[in-house]
């Protein structure tokens, strides 16, 4: 259920897409913040259509609640966020107590997807 003004600020949303577009740039190409409740795309590119399955996406994004859980004590570390490559673009999911963030790009480099992830961690605690 797509409830933005009801989860997410006005200037929380605006803080949101300056992070994203300081990260990643011209390449942004929405964001979308989510609990496992409820979730709102604060941004859409204004040259892509608003026909996703953007419901379907938040689902499946949902899951990386769990995987803070779920990598606890690895050998790896903390968990630190997801990077999914498609055909036409990325996905990268950042979670924290509670809420989450997801970012679409067209074009991302290991080092810009980890500047995106830690900038929008970042934001989150901050909320």
């Amino acid at each position: 259920m797509d409830e933005r003004d009801d989860l997410v600020s006005d200037e929380f949303a605006d803080r949101l897409q300056r992070t994203c577009r300081t990260a990643v740039g011209d390449s942004l190409r929405s964001i979308t913040y989510f609990t496992p409740r409820a979730y709102a795309q604060v941004y859409l590119r204004s040259d892509l259509e608003a026909d996703a399955d953007l419901a379907g996406f938040v689902e499946h994004e949902t899951l990386g609640f769990r995987a803070r859980t779920a990598y606890r004590g690895s050998e790896l570390g903390e968990y630190e966020h997801t990077v999914r490559s498609f055909e036409n673009g990325y996905v990268t999911r950042v979670t924290a107590d509670g809420a989450g963030v997801f970012v679409t790009t067209d074009g991302l480099t290991m080092r810009r997807s980890e500047e995106v992830a830690a900038a929008l961690s970042h934001t989150l605690r901050d909320e």
